[in-house]
């Protein structure tokens, strides 16, 4: 049974999004599943082999790139994410039983979680302070000991733990969405399917015009970029790592062209080819006909 790390505890949105992937088949089986205090913390049971893969959130559609994730990707020995999932976000708002809106003075929530629900804290329950928790199920985990009156959490979590909602499908902005990745140790890329998605880490010079040399070699070939972010070095002030997501696959030829050409560049780290959960934009152009071109002339034929 694989093992497969997931940021926990249970009840988060996380392991929800595990569930999913086993139920469209991402494993082939049932897994076992192990709770970790933090995506690095996730990330870091695979690169110890503790676990065969990892379930970590990735891009939120309110508060963008999930940036723990994101650096431990960046930094560390290399992996690869191999598939992924998204869920629609939204929020319960929990409490012990008996607890009510006016005798709220503390909030527990996760920096995400708290920043999709900042409107409807101000407008609900503006004589709360909201205080940090360690993950949506934390939240939940810390109402049920005491140490807060109210946790932004899932409906899971709730059941789970047998608290009572204040309100429930809380989201300041309608329709958010979450994607998840399944990562795993580098391995062979999953087949092309014809609706992937390649993510990269650019490590530039910082010298004036690097990223838009870099971005050229996607827009000199038609191939569609669907995210780009930019996180800090920490090594100085000014100095920054860039992640992209590319429509397509390494398979097609254009995005392994214009990969070879950030390779000759720049450091290049490759984050994985995989099938998209849903469409994010055209695929990446055919150069077949270009390819045969070429053949003919080398072979003395092809128009001149």
């Amino acid at each position: 049974m694989p093992r497969i790390a997931y940021f926990g505890p249970s009840g988060t949105f996380t392991e929800i999004a595990l569930a999913q992937l086993e139920a469209e088949g991402a494993f082939g089986e049932t897994v076992e599943r192990v709770p970790a205090g933090s995506p690095p913390a996730t990330l870091d049971m695979v690169r110890d082999g503790s676990v065969d893969g990892a379930v970590v959130p990735f891009e939120n559609s309110v508060e963008g790139g999930v940036a723990p994730t994101l650096d431990s990707l960046a930094l560390g020995s290399p992996l690869q994410i191999v598939a992924e999932t998204d869920l629609d976000v939204s929020f319960s708002i929990l409490v012990r039983a008996g607890t009510t809106a006016d005798q709220v003075r503390t909030i527990g929530a996760y920096p995400h979680a708290g920043a999709q629900v900042r409107g409807w804290i101000s407008e609900n329950l503006p004589q709360a302070e909201v205080v940090l928790a360690s993950s949506n199920a934390g939240a939940a985990l810390d109402v049920q000991a005491g140490t807060v009156d109210a946790g932004v959490s899932t409906a899971l979590a709730g059941q789970m733990l047998g608290l009572d909602s204040l309100a429930d499908n809380v989201a300041d902005v309608g329709g958010a969405r979450t994607r998840f990745v399944l990562v795993t140790k580098p391995a062979p890329v999953p087949a092309r399917t014809g609706a992937d998605r390649t993510a990269l880490v650019l490590h530039l010079d910082n010298a004036p015009g690097s990223l838009v040399r870099a971005l050229s070699e996607f827009a000199a070939r038609g191939i569609d970029l669907t995210r780009i972010e930019s996180r800090p070095m920490r090594t100085e002030l000014g100095t920054y790592r860039f992640f992209v997501d590319c429509v397509g696959h390494v398979e097609d030829s254009l995005v392994a062209e214009a990969m070879r050409a950030l390779h000759r560049k720049s450091g290049v780290r490759f984050l994985g080819s995989w099938a998209t959960a849903n469409s994010t934009g055209p695929q990446p152009p055919s150069d077949e006909e270009a390819i045969r071109w070429i053949d003919e002339l080398k072979h003395g034929g092809g128009e001149r």
